[in-house]
Order: C-alpha cells, then sequence, then structure tokens
C-alpha cells in the first residue's frame, strides 16, 4: 500500500479512479475557535497531520481564495487553493496539482476527476463543546486507509485542543 496522504492523493489523480465520500468526526471539549486554531496552527499543523506524513507542513494563510501548499517534508505534495476559510466555522480546499521534487504544478490536476473534489472541514458548537466534521472524496481502494488514519489524526486535534 503506497505510504502517506499526499502520495494516494496522486496515485488516484493519475489513475483517474472513481472516488466516494468519506466522513469523519469527533466531538472536542474546547471552543470551535480553539480547535480551529489547533487545525491551522503552525505548530500544530505538522502533529495533527503526521499520522498521513510525518514531517507534513501547510504553507499558506489559510484566508479565501489565497494558494495553499501542503508539503510532506521531502518535497512532495499538493498545491490547493482555500474556496472558503470562517474561522471556528468552515474551511473548504480544493487540491488543484502537485509538487513534485519542490517544483509546483498547479495544473495537474486540471480536468481530470479529482479537479473539483473538496475537502471540507465543518465545526460547529454543541452543548458547549465542537463537533469537528471532515467530508473529503476519496478513492474506494484507499477509503479503508484514510478510515484508520483519519480517526487517529481526529484525535490528536482532540489531545492538543482539550490540553489547550
Amino acid at each position: 500500500m503506497i505510504k502517506g496522504y499526499f502520495y494516494v492523493i496522486i496515485f488516484i489523480i493519475y489513475n483517474q479512479i472513481a472516488m466516494k465520500k468519506l466522513e469523519f468526526s469527533i466531538t472536542i471539549d474546547a471552543s470551535p475557535e480553539q480547535v480551529w486554531d489547533i487545525i491551522i496552527g503552525k505548530d500544530t499543523y505538522s502533529q495533527w497531520t503526521a499520522p498521513f506524513a510525518p514531517g507534513s507542513s501547510a504553507e499558506t494563510d489559510w484566508k479565501k481564495g489565497s494558494k495553499a501548499l501542503f508539503l510532506d517534508g521531502k518535497g512532495h505534495g499538493m498545491v490547493s487553493k482555500i474556496v472558503e476559510s470562517i474561522r471556528g466555522k468552515f474551511l473548504s480546499i480544493q487540491h488543484l496539482g502537485e509538487v513534485k521534487d519542490g517544483i509546483e504544478d498547479p495544473t495537474t490536476y486540471q480536468g481530470e476527476e479529482w479537479g473539483d473534489a473538496l475537502e471540507n472541514y465543518f465545526l460547529k458548537e454543541v452543548d458547549g463543546k465542537t463537533e469537528w466534521r471532515v467530508v473529503m472524496d476519496m478513492n474506494e481502494q484507499y477509503a479503508q486507509y484514510m478510515e484508520k488514519t483519519w480517526p487517529i489524526a481526529l484525535e490528536k486535534v482532540k489531545e492538543l485542543a482539550e490540553r489547550h
């Protein structure tokens, strides 16, 4: 099995394999704003995304319309766009292309099946806690990997948010 979130996505895109919608959620004993800060925090992003790709990082200002680079620490990853960003409520990311050996190609995924797929984060206050829901499209072949890995990442966000 291909290791790492970025490699899975790149493999899927090149093979134009049918996608299915995946959804993950967790309840966190912290405010939506605290959870948001953990999700996009410069110091915390790499901690909670490590189950997908150790050494991962995000280079973006997280503002609507901004470019985002999601990197694996080895010069590979994705070029994306922040479609929507409402602090403490909603984040939508569209993956546009890949970064390979440090070189960005934001057109890699144009016209391909993945091109319109979004990775969406919903945060909602429920009884003084936050429900964080992740909805994304993923190849059925790798759904099991995501179903195993996303809960680990969600638990890490919970741990970080509840500790602060």
